[in-house]
């Protein structure tokens, strides 16, 4: 469907709204996403079954997805409507994960109809969570180095081996792996194969770190089973798909946390609430104001220019490489707003537990803690200039000598 323009795109927004009023639960207005952050796994509440039930129904939590296989069908213009009316109703969007951020993009490229059609419907739905099982212990950044082995065995994969890393993996259902299959060739040896997390074989470690409760994990596969059916692309094809789910990866990690601070309030609002302001009604430390309105800025070029990058990438098979510039560039600022929440708190931005903070304060804390991963998971900084100065700069590989 082609964007829509002008009238007829207010039109869809009014129609949007209308909808959104009727169907979002005022009990959850401006509380965040529950199944988002590092605690999922909880039992959700009537009202968030019934949010997640009606934009699952009308396939508004992928709205460009293609309507046959249950995604709104909309243009871009429309989604981001859908998405600004959300913004407006203080309400979040309950459909989401590595199903919609990675999986499901990379699925609808490569997957076989019959894998569409069996996939792609729960996702868009919000019924079953993935987890990615990419990393290995001694297969990081170089990550076509992985062993996890997949042995042929007439009807089905027998898989051996493990994965580190691995986000969600605690409350997933299914996993997109990577996996060897042949062990004479490094990255033509690799495919792309879906399981079920919950089979025999299957062995899920939570992985403690510094903020608390983690979504890292590490998994371990012993005679784990993968049937034949659910091998996606070609046998020894896998790199290539990987390659464009990263893609989708590092697109999709660009885009959260950025404008709001503790309690979910806008960065301004909390310093004019902890740091005061002059009479002038402005924050009273002009060293912060001017940093804050620095980074507002630098925020909005950065979703301007995210907004671009989609829009140029519609003529295009997916993602590129500039992928890697809007992750590194995302990632920074966002890391950079969280120091300045802290700093705004003072010494209420150092709690733990306790009465004398509260429940905002320590998520807070505890979020700033976990943020520092930004910059590591999905391609550290350094993949990722690596990645801009071959790729998109044309510069020669230093890795690989004179």
């Amino acid at each position: 469907m082609a964007d829509f323009g002008g009238t007829d795109l207010e039109t869809f927004r009014t129609s949007a709204r209308e909808w959104i009023a009727a169907n979002f639960p005022a009990a959850l207005k401006g509380k965040p996403n529950p199944m988002a952050g590092e605690e999922r796994g909880g039992k959700p509440s009537a009202e968030q079954e019934a949010w997640r039930k009606a934009m699952g129904d009308k396939g508004w939590g992928v709205p460009t997805w293609p309507a046959a296989y249950g995604g709104g069908g909309l243009s871009g213009g429309e989604a981001r409507v859908i998405q600004q009316e959300l913004n407006r109703a203080g309400a979040y969007n309950p459909i989401g994960g590595m199903g919609v951020m990675m999986f499901g993009p990379t699925l609808l490229e490569y997957g076989t109809e019959a894998q569409k059609q069996e996939h792609i419907p729960p996702i868009v739905r919000g019924e079953i969570a993935w987890c990615q099982g990419f990393s290995e212990p001694g297969a990081g950044s170089d990550l076509a180095s992985l062993s996890t082995k997949a042995i042929d065995k007439g009807d089905h994969f027998e898989i051996d081996g493990s994965k580190i890393w691995t986000s969600g993996a605690q409350w997933a259902d299914w996993c997109f792996c990577l996996v060897r299959t042949d062990t004479s060739k490094k990255h033509e040896g690799i495919s792309f194969v879906l399981f079920t997390m919950h089979q025999p074989g299957v062995e899920v470690r939570p992985i403690p770190l510094i903020a608390g409760s983690s979504p890292f994990c590490e998994t371990f596969f012993t005679s784990a089973r993968a049937e034949k059916k659910d091998l996606v692309g070609p046998l020894n094809g896998g790199w290539t798909i990987a390659k464009r789910l990263l893609q989708h990866e590092r697109s999709g990690l660009t885009g959260a946390g950025g404008g709001l601070g503790s309690g979910g309030k806008p960065l301004e609002q909390l310093a004019k609430e902890y740091v005061g302001v002059d009479e002038k009604g402005r924050i009273a430390d002009s060293d912060l104001r001017t940093r804050l309105v620095n980074n507002a800025i630098n925020w909005r070029a950065f979703q301007q220019t995210a907004v671009r990058a989609m829009m140029e990438a519609k003529g295009n098979a997916g993602p590129s490489s500039a992928t890697s510039i809007m992750k590194n560039a995302g990632t920074q600022l966002i890391q950079e707003r969280q120091e300045m929440t802290l700093e705004i708190m003072g010494h209420q931005g150092l709690g733990w537990e306790g009465e004398a903070f509260d429940k905002d304060e320590i998520e807070t804390v505890r979020a700033w803690l976990s943020g520092k991963a930004t910059t590591i998971f999905g391609g550290s900084q350094e993949v990722q200039s690596n990645i801009v100065s071959k790729r998109i700069l044309g510069l020669p590989d230093t890795t690989q000598g004179s």
